[in-house]
């Protein structure tokens, strides 16, 4: 079985977020990038199978060269090989698009993407991804397993949990669940010194739809100020008389 996990890079949650231009575009400056959880946990399974049938990872990520630390990061935790699309990754259809470029002559029986990324939140590319490329896809996976070209899938639903089997060749859309944080792993000094020699192949873009642009971003308000009360009786006036929600 050949594994495509698509990486992408995502500011540390950790990370003070500003914007410039008039709040059109994220400043990066100071800010720590990692992989996104999600894709992470991906993977992570993904490691799994390595590790348990002999499958090969490959990771790819549509950036530029500021991605690269990122990407041999998840080299150092066990991928094999990664590709990375010369591109800024402006939206969600536009990146779904340069991923499967790659993927379709690539050969690959299973396809991991995040859900969603934690920056923008967008939840598209892996869907989008599957219709490209005509495979099936499921989505909010938080377990996977696969026997020869049959994968069994459970997937997050409104109450509850669904268990569905598919056929290769599959995207899914994982999150936690797929793995557990305590199965995340931490690159190893062998890991690090390995990922440097390992293959990190640079293509550039094809001409692709940009859908979307970012018009202007809104930090949420600031916290207001703490009231600290002496009773429970001054809690129910505030409550009733300031902020009328009594």
């Amino acid at each position: 079985m050949k594994i495509l996990v698509c990486i992408s890079n995502v500011p540390d949650t950790t990370s003070k977020i500003n914007f410039t231009d008039g709040d059109t575009k994220f400043d990066t400056n100071g800010v720590q990038f990692v992989i996104n959880p999600n894709d992470e946990f991906g993977l992570t399974r993904a490691m799994w199978f390595k590790e348990k049938q002999g499958t090969t990872v490959h990771i790819a990520t549509v950036g530029e060269a500021s991605v690269e630390p990122t990407m041999r990061k998840a080299l150092a935790i066990g991928a094999d090989e990664a590709i990375r699309v010369n591109a800024a990754p402006t939206d969600g259809f536009f990146v779904a698009e340069q991923l499967a470029n790659i993927i379709k002559d690539g050969g690959y029986d299973l396809v991991i993407a995040g859900r969603e990324s934690i920056d923008y939140n967008g939840g598209m590319v892996p869907g989008i991804l599957a219709t490209l490329l005509g495979m099936n896809f499921v989505n909010t996976c938080i377990s996977l397993e696969v026997e020869g070209t049959t994968a069994t899938a459970i997937r997050e639903i409104d109450g509850g949990k669904e268990t569905v089997q598919t056929s290769l060749p599959l995207v899914i859309g994982g999150q936690k669940g797929l793995v557990q944080e305590s199965d995340l792993k931490i690159p190893n000094m062998r890991g690090i010194m390995m990922a440097r020699k390992k293959t990190l192949t640079v293509v550039e873009p094809i001409e692709a739809t940009v859908a979307t642009k970012d018009a202007k971003f809104d930090k949420p308000m600031a916290k207001g100020a703490v009231k600290l009360v002496n009773s429970a009786d001054e809690l129910v006036d505030l409550l009733h008389n300031e902020a009328k929600v009594i």
